[in-house]
């Protein structure tokens, strides 16, 4: 009886080591062909101060065109048109602050005409996501929206705000320069952004959205750098859509910049200050979607039909931070929106974004008529806008999270 007993055993011993055996088996199979989708072969490889490696690929072999209506495809290497009027990045400001670069720029090295530098996906990076098909997209959540919001739900939610935001009009296009600084994240699973979002439909299960600006995401990046990211979805993030180039999607044309790539040097509090310039726009004849980054950096476009109601335009802009609060032992959160400072600090305290425009339906830039504000928990996170000659229309915003007020 006791013999029958120990080979049973071994039997169930075995069938569970066969089961999980396959099981991982499977993973590594799955982590590796969205290796092989992720990582393009390069031309050339740029090893980053960071670690990161930025492959250099053929500007025809990026994942945008793993997209069936992409097959056929011909790249426009730059836009018909741009929005005029754009306000001079270089004008003497009374408060100074400084353009930034990407890390990898940092030796010098760059990549070849004809191709683009894009981040290299390591098995690390897809093993911290849920799952392989769920790496480098967004969880389903709801996006703000000011007027309607009820707090009880955006807090379930987990996601904070400090926005300024327009609507009631149709958007052509948005523009801002962005205050950049590294906040600090308490948990893997949180980040912090700052960024715009130009949003079309409802805010159901069918909006569309598309977003850029800077972030610090140690559930995808595996650090916590400051890194330029972009994000669309055409279905409130349910199964379209992803960060960077990491489907396909986003066109990129531009061979200087690389989306996902660690930012530098980065704010530092009463020291110098540093910005990015980011402009989102419509092209009025073909309908596409395309990116500035600086004054000169064309980074490439989202083509039309990806969108529903974007195809025509937005009908609401934002522009502002945002974390994950995920309450970890039952607190607030301590990580940081922007600085990590409350807005009233002011400049060289606290984070900001100036120079905020929309692009009208004539195509031009003009500062917005009225800008409204929204957070859930001043407390934590808050913002304050303003005016001036030399930045227009701008606010500061942020905050550290957990504090005296913010429980």
């Amino acid at each position: 009886m006791g013999m029958r007993r120990v080979l049973v055993l071994v039997v169930v011993e075995l069938l569970s080591l066969l089961c999980c055996g396959g099981a991982m088996s499977r993973q590594k199979l799955d982590v590796t062909k969205h290796l092989k989708r992720f990582n393009k072969p390069p031309i050339k490889t740029i090893h980053s101060p960071d670690g990161d490696l930025i492959d250099c690929i053929h500007i025809t072999h990026q994942a945008a065109f793993d997209h069936p209506l992409l097959k056929n495809h011909t790249i426009k290497l730059r836009p018909n048109y741009h929005p005029e009027g754009l306000f001079d990045d270089n004008k003497v400001s009374s408060k100074r602050s400084n353009s930034v670069n990407q890390l990898w720029h940092s030796k010098g090295i760059r990549c070849p005409d004809g191709t683009i530098p894009v981040r290299r996906t390591t098995r690390d990076d897809v093993l911290r996501a849920s799952s392989a098909k769920r790496y480098g997209k967004k969880k389903h959540r709801a996006i703000p929206k000011p007027r309607s919001a009820e707090p009880d739900l955006i807090n379930q939610s987990g996601h904070q705000h400090a926005i300024a935001y327009v609507e009631g009009d149709r958007y052509y296009g948005a523009k801002a320069t962005v205050n950049v600084w590294e906040p600090k994240i308490q948990q893997p699973n949180e980040f912090s952004l700052s960024q715009i979002w130009l949003l079309g439909g409802s805010f159901g299960e069918d909006l569309n959205s598309i977003e850029a600006g800077w972030q610090v995401s140690p559930d995808l990046y595996g650090d916590n750098n400051t890194r330029l990211f972009t994000y669309w979805t055409s279905d409130a993030y349910q199964a379209t859509g992803c960060y960077n180039l990491l489907c396909s999607g986003f066109i990129q044309i531009n061979s200087e910049i690389a989306m996902g790539a660690s930012i530098s040097p980065v704010s530092a509090y009463r020291n110098s200050q540093y910005d990015i310039s980011i402009l989102v726009w419509k092209d009025p004849n073909e309908g596409d979607w395309w990116m500035q980054f600086g004054s000169d950096n064309v980074l490439g476009y989202w083509p039309s039909f990806l969108f529903s109601y974007l195809t025509e335009s937005a009908s609401m802009i934002e522009w502002g931070g945002e974390v994950v609060n995920t309450q970890s032992g039952g607190q607030h959160t301590t990580t940081q929106m922007g600085s990590g400072h409350f807005p009233e600090e002011g400049f060289g305290k606290a984070s900001y974004f100036r120079n905020i425009e929309i692009v009208d339906s004539s195509n031009n830039l003009k500062a917005p008529k009225e800008l409204g504000t929204f957070t859930e928990k001043s407390n934590c996170y808050d913002i304050q806008p303003g005016s001036n000659g030399d930045w227009g229309h701008y606010f500061f915003y942020g905050g550290p999270g957990r504090n005296g007020n913010c429980a």
